[in-house]
């Protein structure tokens, strides 16, 4: 049986990919396949798999040795499993740049674009089967490209995403606004999760200059619901770095509706950073970095210490 799935702290594209490419494995090329994730999913994943009438899938930290595997999302080996070189990755699909670290036993299919959503890649590489997505697998895929996309608001966004996303919402008869909104609120909702929770709920890992981040967005249509919270999320950085062994925690509340990121200022470090990547004039525990929406694309590429 082969394992699909994407990176640690799963968020809806990450989700959403390894069950459509679990459905293409398992309905279009014959191979038995199933999604599973490293991590509970975050509140507009979990939105969606409801949405759509997905059972959550599998949540698993470590795998066997030569399992055959489909990493989606992610080609980046702290995002994976710590065994992950010891498996039999087959395919990797994704849309992040290439970090390299990862081994192969054999030659295989790699496929990295520059678009915002790996599930958009996959509509992609399916060609004429994509036809026979049933609604519910074209309702994941939908609600992958808004998410990544931030509903076409975010600087990633190529315009095969959006008339994908186009093309889908017709199919399903859904007002893409609509949808949208509820994805948002679904993501917006935090009342449920602890201060580390949040720090770790969609956070990467980065090395720069020496320095070991993770590197967390919140995407919100509420960022006050957040920013309420800043004094206990800033007191609880320094724990979370310490137990994930990195040098330091910076935390980005991205206002969707707004288009516009605040930075959570708790120290020197996250101070030194705002200043030298973003030109930032910092005078309090917070600053506003207008038109910052994308970590891929605006935050991780100007880190500076």
């Amino acid at each position: 049986m082969i394992k699909v799935f994407g990176h640690k702290a799963p968020d809806t594209d990450s989700t959403g990919s390894a069950i459509i490419w679990a459905w293409y494995l398992n309905e279009v090329k014959g191979q038995a396949a199933e999604p599973i994730l490293l991590g509970t999913p975050n509140t507009e994943a979990a939105f969606m798999l409801k949405r759509w009438g997905f059972a959550t899938p599998e949540i698993i930290s470590n795998l066997a040795d030569d399992t055959q595997v489909v990493v989606v999302d992610t080609n980046n080996p702290t995002e994976l499993p710590n065994n992950i070189n010891n498996t039999d990755i087959i395919e990797i699909i994704d849309h992040h740049k290439l970090v390299g670290g990862l081994e192969t036993k054999s030659p295989i299919s790699i496929t990295i674009r520059p678009v915002a959503c790996t599930a958009t890649i996959m509509h992609n590489l399916m060609g004429d089967d994509a036809a026979r997505m049933p609604a519910a697998i074209k309702g994941v895929m939908l609600s992958c490209i808004l998410s990544d996309t931030l509903e076409f608001r975010s600087p990633t966004t190529t315009d095969q995403d959006q008339a994908l996303a186009e093309i889908l919402a017709i199919d399903l008869g859904l007002s893409i606004p609509n949808y949208s909104a509820e994805m948002f609120a679904a993501k917006s909702d935090i009342s449920e999760f602890s201060d580390t929770e949040l720090l770790r709920m969609d956070s990467k890992e980065y090395a720069v200059q020496g320095f070991k981040f993770r590197v967390s967005v919140l995407e919100t249509t509420s960022p006050k619901t957040v920013l309420d919270r800043k004094a206990s999320l800033m007191a609880a950085m320094p724990s979370v770095a310490a137990e994930d062994g990195v040098d330091h925690v910076l935390l980005f509340v991205v206002d969707i509706l707004n288009q516009e990121a605040t930075m959570l200022i708790p120290d020197a470090i996250s101070k030194s950073v705002a200043e030298k990547s973003f030109g930032a004039i910092v005078t309090r525990d917070i600053v506003v970095l207008p038109g910052i929406m994308s970590r891929k694309k605006q935050i991780i590429p100007h880190l500076k210490v």
